[in-house]
């Protein structure tokens, strides 16, 4: 912008004297140029005179062709009072000899000039008239070539253009250096400095910069002295809290537990998913946040305690922003831990993502009446892709002594045996964020016990509900063979324990569920939202996530109580997911046509009932939209927790608004003061909004502190904590 306004100021300048210097060049000419004129027409009418009152017409052309051939005379002529040729040259101009100057300058007794255009070219056409006794007798014509003038003002545009662009090139190559080495590599170091200190790394910012910038780092360095002694304030009363059993949660008190418990002992996360996707976008690499709830879970944790985090690369510029070893230090504004990409084949991920994690176990570990699809080569991909994983991450823990593993997830049920295998000392820990089936249900998975023995070689099994521990012991008990510990809730195989307990997940709270101002309304009207109230959807687009269950109760709502029409939006951010899978791209058409067959059945030409936005929201942007909600909607057929519930409590700093809550959803037993529904009734559905849109304030703000409570005292770095001592004490 600076050097775009200063090329910009210096063209000016440049324009403005170089039209003065060609302005005052054509004046100079010009004048020379008449003055010439005037002379050779003074001279000529002398001699040309007398011919012409005696009628001597060849003696008048012997003149003509005699001063014609001068160097800039382009012809000559003489005419007689009628304006009719007595003698011309033989190349004069035909504008000339045709110019209707001849005949001013003779009713006016005066000469006269002018430029005219011939032939292409620039002349100046000068007529003196001709007189004897007082009386005008013709009119001498002299044209004299004018194009040279015009050749010199090009010139000079020209000359000075080609000075200008040395003059930009010099000052823009000047500014560059002046940036790039006075201010750009001394604010560099600056804010690399300010980034060391944000981080947590002692760095000296007086010494990292250029002298002149003396005033700013010097109150930098005092600012970033109050950071640190507030950072080791907050690290001192995060460690008393420590031994407080009723305060909060924090990332500072999660960061100085596992100093004290794992004496900074490195974690390391697995996950199918990873953190932070980049794409290219028109030649420009972006970074994004992929939506689901094991990254909003785990990613706070991981800026808490720092460590590693591996993951399956699934960005089209993800090797690109990775080093040789698939590194990359996340989260991109503001490193803080390590991500360590996987990258798999299309091949492999049809099998093991698309296949048995999707196609198989989802559906069986979900009861949404989807029917599990079993493939023989999906399960090898799925091996194939298990060991993958455990591969990097043994590779990554080969220098370290009693590693702590945190595997998530059902996309690798056998990397906990593979690493325990390799690393008996190794801590493995696998959490899985769906539901665990009925033994009978499990039954019908045929590679059960494989899946069972890679699961129980890790040290402690994680479940959301007491409810999916009890299934999995007795899916355990069924298909394998191994001692069930019921009173330590434990599997005992060939000398190695395997804890099985729940932790119900959680979010960041207090932390960037916090709003920093009051929500802007600009968000929805930009969707075209204006009505009194709103109501909110926010899921993936999967199938157990109930979403056609919950327009039906929208429709039926606006059916039994039509006092809402035109009053109410609902808004369902609809996120894609899994696009490759035959099963969601039906239930994405779906979607897609009861919002619309609803929207026919209701809209107006001011209103419709339904927005639905088919993309992903940021964070940032769902914070907005919970605190603008009058009512949230989870209707998942089932789910493992529901993270969304949880982040629409903690946005709800005024303590107002009402969750619409399944019973299916394992939030149900954290959040009871929601209006718990079962979401197959489209009547039970609409009861509750006309319910939640009719509830006094103070009932809401009773249900949603309480809800508010039960978030605040088991957030992420609580449930982190709590699956990391327990991993320990195994």
């Amino acid at each position: 912008m600076v050097t775009a306004a200063v090329i910009g100021a210096v063209s000016l300048i440049a324009a403005g004297f170089t039209f003065i210097q060609a302005n005052q060049e054509q004046v100079d000419l010009t004048a020379r140029l008449q003055s010439r004129a005037q002379l050779l027409a003074d001279s000529l009418a002398e001699s040309i005179t007398p011919s012409v009152r005696n009628a001597s017409t060849s003696s008048v052309q012997r003149i003509v062709d005699k001063f014609a051939t001068q160097e800039r005379i382009e012809g000559l002529g003489v005419f007689d009072a009628s304006a009719s040729p007595i003698a011309i040259s033989r190349d004069i101009p035909q504008a000339a000899a045709s110019s209707s100057l001849i005949a001013l300058v003779m009713d006016e007794n005066e000469s006269a000039g002018a430029f005219v255009l011939g032939d292409g070219q620039s002349m100046y056409v000068f007529a003196e008239p001709l007189t004897s006794d007082d009386r005008v007798i013709g009119a001498l014509v002299v044209v004299q070539n004018a194009q040279y003038i015009q050749d010199r003002l090009w010139i000079i545009w020209r000359d000075n253009l080609v000075r200008l662009l040395l003059q930009i090139i010099i000052v823009t190559s000047a500014i560059f250096v002046l940036v790039r080495w006075v201010f750009f590599r001394p604010l560099t170091r600056l804010v690399d400095s300010l980034k060391s200190v944000r981080a947590g790394v002692r760095t000296e910012t007086d010494g990292a910069v250029h002298a002149f910038l003396r005033p700013l780092t010097s109150e930098l360095s005092k600012m970033t002295s109050s950071l640190r002694q507030a950072r080791t304030a907050a690290s001192e009363e995060a460690r008393l809290r420590l031994q407080k059993i009723d305060s909060p949660w924090t990332a500072e008190r999660l960061r100085e537990f596992i100093k004290a418990y794992l004496k900074d002992r490195p974690i390391f996360v697995v996950s199918n998913a990873e953190p932070y996707v980049h794409t290219k976008v028109r030649n420009k690499i972006e970074w994004s946040v992929p939506a689901g709830g094991v990254i909003t879970a785990i990613e706070p944790v991981m800026e808490a305690c720092g460590g590693t985090w591996i993951a399956c690369g699934s960005g089209n510029a993800d090797k690109e922003t990775a080093d040789k070893d698939g590194k990359i230090r996340v989260p991109p504004d503001e490193p803080k831990y390590t991500l360590k990409r996987v990258w798999i084949t299309p091949k492999e991920r049809k099998g093991y993502y698309d296949g048995l994690s999707n196609q198989a176990l989802w559906p069986l570990c979900h009861l949404a009446h989807v029917r599990p699809q079993f493939r023989k080569e999906d399960w090898a991909e799925y091996r194939k892709v298990n060991v993958l994983f455990a591969k990097s991450l043994l590779e990554e823990i080969r220098h370290i002594e009693r590693p702590i593993i945190l595997v998530q997830d059902y996309h690798l049920a056998l990397a906990p045996a593979l690493i325990k295998k390799s690393r008996p000392d190794a801590q493995v820990a696998i959490f899985w964020h769906i539901p665990w089936p009925s033994a009978a249900q499990f039954a019908i998975c045929p590679w059960r016990k494989e899946i069972l023995e890679g699961m129980l070689g890790a040290d402690l099994v994680g479940f959301h509900t007491q409810q999916y521990c009890n299934n999995f012991m007795d899916t355990v008990a069924s298909e394998i063979e191994a001692r069930i510990d019921y009173e330590r809730f434990s599997v005992f195989r060939g000398g190695h324990q395997s804890r099985v307990e729940p932790f119900p997940i959680s979010i960041a709270f207090p932390g960037n569920a916090e709003p920093d101002s009051p929500a802007d309304r600009s968000m929805i009207e930009s969707l075209g939202i204006r009505t009194e109230y709103l109501a909110l959807g926010v899921d993936r687009l999967d199938y157990i996530k109930g979403i056609p269950e919950r327009l039906r109760g929208i429709e039926f709502l606006l059916d039994s109580h039509p006092e809402y029409r035109g009053k109410l939006t609902f808004l369902q951010i609809a996120s894609p997911t899994r696009g490759g899978i035959e099963q969601f791209q039906e239930y994405a058409q779906l979607v897609i046509s009861e919002a619309e067959r609803i929207n026919t059945k209701f809209a107006t030409r001011d209103w419709k009932p339904v927005v639905l936005e088919h993309r992903s929201y940021s964070h940032k942007e769902l914070r907005v939209l919970y605190q603008l909600a009058n009512v949230c909607l989870v209707t998942s057929l089932h789910d493992g927790m529901n993270l969304v519930a949880k982040e629409y409590v903690a946005a709800r700093t005024e303590e107002g608004g009402v969750l619409v809550l399944s019973h299916f959803a394992g939030a149900s037993r954290d959040l009871p003061t929601a209006l718990v529904i079962n979401p197959y009734s489209a009547e039970e559905t609409a009861e509750a909004i006309h319910k939640a849109l009719t509830m006094p304030e103070s009932e809401q703000h009773r249900r949603m502190k309480s809800m508010r409570q039960s978030v605040r005292e088991y957030n992420i770095y609580r449930w982190s904590a709590e699956i990391i001592k327990t991993l320990a004490g195994v």
